[in-house]
C-alpha cells in the first residue's frame, strides 16, 4: 500500500512558513540543493525544473496532495499546475474552481481522499502542506520527512495545526548539509 509523507521544511521554532505564507527564509546550499534534485526531483516545482535543466523522473512520489495556503503562490506566479509531473490535488474549501484540468480541486473529506489514493497503484503520496491540512490528515501520515533548518521564524504557520494529541515517531535515518541544515526520516513507532 502506497504512504502518506509529509515532506516538509521546518524552523526551530517549527514554522512552515511565516505569517504571511512566507518559505525563502530557508537557506539553501549546493550540497543540499543536489540532494533534493538527485534523490526527491519530483518535489522540485515544474517552473524551477525547466529553469535549472531538471529533466529526472519521479523517484518518490507520483501524487501531491496541498491546501490552499500552499497552492497559493503558485497562483500568485500566474502557475496553475505548479508539479505538472505529479497527479495534483489541492485540498480547500475557499477556491470555488480550478480551471486547470491538471490539478482536481477537493472541497472536502482530505482523510477520504487520502485512503482512496493509498489503494491505488503507483509511488507514494507527497503531502506538501500546509500546516492545517497536515492536522487534518494526521492519523494518516505514514512517515515524515523533515527538512530542519538553523533558523528562527518566530512567528508563522505551525507544521501541523490542530488538536493536542503527542504521537511517537521514530526517527529511521538523518543527513546533515553545509547550510547547517539537516534532515531526518521517521517512522510511525
Amino acid at each position: 500500500m502506497r504512504k502518506l509523507v509529509y515532506y516538509v521544511a521546518l524552523s526551530i521554532d517549527g514554522r512552515i512558513a511565516g505569517p504571511g505564507g512566507e518559505f525563502d527564509f530557508y537557506p539553501l546550499a549546493d550540497d543540499m540543493a543536489a540532494w533534493m534534485n538527485t534523490d526527491y526531483p519530483e518535489t522540485v516545482p515544474g517552473h524551477v525544473r525547466a529553469q535549472i535543466g531538471l529533466d529526472a523522473p519521479n523517484r518518490r512520489f507520483d501524487t501531491l496532495v496541498m491546501g490552499r495556503g500552499t497552492y497559493q503562490p503558485a497562483l500568485d506566479a500566474d502557475i496553475t499546475s505548479p508539479y505538472p509531473h505529479l497527479k495534483q490535488y489541492v485540498v480547500s474549501t475557499t477556491i470555488p474552481e480550478i480551471a486547470d484540468p491538471a490539478v482536481e480541486l477537493v472541497p472536502g473529506d482530505p482523510v477520504g481522499l487520502v485512503r482512496r489514493l493509498k489503494r491505488e497503484e503507483g509511488l507514494d503520496i507527497w503531502l506538501c502542506g500546509g500546516g492545517k491540512l497536515a492536522g487534518a490528515l494526521f492519523p494518516e501520515i505514514d512517515e515524515l520527512i523533515v527538512k530542519n533548518y538553523p533558523v528562527v521564524a518566530g512567528a508563522g504557520l505551525p507544521a501541523f495545526a490542530g488538536e493536542f494529541r503527542p504521537t511517537l515517531f521514530t526517527p529511521t535515518q538523518s543527513r546533515s548539509f553545509s547550510n547547517g541544515a539537516t534532515v531526518t526520516w521517521y517512522g510511525r513507532a
